[in-house]
């Protein structure tokens, strides 16, 4: 494959017996396989997630992206989510993230923002931003993946999808309208020079729907992706990341797509630091087993999952018992909000061992997307305030604990 490419990124021209010159199809942008991924998510912004902005959603009955345009009304929602998209990035983000040695920035956005659904009570203009944030990556030296983060009826019935509750996607012209959308993306942002991959879908839930359907949209989403000089990024479907090793022949530019974290089950909230940590090694060995170009495009530094409405709005959490159906593990006090500064010297100590731990074994695949970059207060998510304390490295490949994957 890279032989494949060596001249085309070159950008000469090769004979064709259909034309005397024709330009051979280039190469992403990025050396994905050769060089490491190392990036962050701009969670959030263009896609609403109560516990990133508690703010928006303080005093208010709404939920997700759709219950919160619903009660605001189109007036309102536009004004307040306007200020939303010119606040909560600036172009000073991007920057800060080429200083700390990133090179990818995955931006999460909605079909909605894209092409507008008819009785859908979203707005629109964070489409318009995406555009703007584009030009501020390619001022940064770094690379975007734009991740389409909402489909028609969600793909998984997460507020992160911008409608909590069913998983519809999959029925109906929900599957044929996404990949309208993904066209229009390709059409809009294929060639930017900043874009060097577009993800088809954020986190379909597999075990909920036809993985048929999913498996047949993945193949005509690249197919339509495949000569835009752009990877076609694809989420494992919570799968399980080698069930896709048999997957894709003859595709070329797959970008395999994976989120690892350890606290959404009971089991996993209460494991010790160094089961945290084991298991983040041993999962940077599966990924690297693929045969693919995989990455973990979501990752955190939580060990907890603390983090005010992580779980969706109102609801507690499975480390302190509060959530439905869990039990007490240990206290969330210092951890639902705050700062990394307030964080206690244990707690700074295990987030950052569990960050470099993933680091490594991450890097044994293609690399890494963190989610996120930042938050109002959730300390084990976010890395700008991660950074600034010191518990995210700098640079990138220093470590104040070598060696934890072996």
């Amino acid at each position: 494959m890279v032989g494949k490419f060596l001249c085309a990124a070159t950008g000469l021209l090769a004979l064709s017996s259909a034309s005397p010159l024709q330009p051979l199809k280039r190469a992403p942008s990025f050396a994905y396989g050769n060089e490491k991924v190392r990036g962050v998510n701009t969670g959030g912004w263009f896609v609403l997630e109560p516990w990133i902005t508690p703010s928006l959603f303080e005093g208010n009955a709404a939920k997700d992206e759709w219950t919160f345009t619903e009660l605001l009304g189109k007036e309102g929602a536009k004004s307040r989510l306007q200020q939303h998209w010119n606040s909560w990035f600036t172009q000073d983000d991007f920057r800060q993230m080429a200083a700390a040695g990133l090179n990818h920035v995955r931006i999460p956005i909605g079909y909605w923002s894209v092409i507008p659904r008819e009785g859908d009570p979203y707005v629109q203009g964070a489409y318009d931003k995406l555009g703007e944030a584009l030009d501020w990556a390619s001022g940064a030296g770094l690379k975007v993946m734009i991740d389409l983060h909402g489909a028609p009826e969600s793909q998984n019935g997460f507020d992160n999808s911008g409608k909590y509750g069913n998983v519809g996607w999959g029925q109906g012209d929900s599957v044929a309208y996404t990949i309208q959308v993904l066209n229009k993306i390709r059409d809009d942002h294929a060639s930017h020079p900043a874009v060097s991959s577009i993800q088809l879908l954020n986190e379909p839930l597999g075990p909920n729907m036809n993985m048929d359907t999913v498996r047949q949209f993945y193949m005509d989403g690249w197919g339509n992706l495949k000569d835009s000089n752009v990877a076609v990024a694809f989420h494992d479907a919570f799968q399980g990341v080698t069930s896709w090793n048999n997957w894709g022949a003859g595709m070329w530019d797959l970008l395999l797509d994976t989120h690892h974290y350890e606290i959404f089950t009971n089991e996993m909230v209460s494991m010790d630091p160094n089961s945290h940590i084991s298991m983040a090694c041993e999962f940077g060995k599966q990924m690297a087993s693929t045969g693919k170009n995989t990455i973990s495009g979501e990752w955190t530094g939580g060990i907890t999952d603390c983090a005010k409405w992580l779980n969706g709005k109102d609801k507690g959490a499975r480390y302190d018992g509060t959530l439905s159906g869990s039990s007490f593990v240990g206290s969330c006090a210092g951890k639902s909000s705050g700062s990394v500064a307030a964080l206690s010297s244990d707690d700074k100590n295990n987030v950052g061992r569990f960050i470099e731990a993933q680091l490594d074994a991450y890097e044994k695949a293609a690399g890494w997307i963190f989610w996120t970059w930042k938050t109002e207060g959730a300390p084990e998510w976010d890395m700008q305030d991660l950074l600034a304390n010191g518990l995210f490295p700098q640079p990138l490949t220093s470590r104040k604990y070598p060696g934890q994957c072996g």
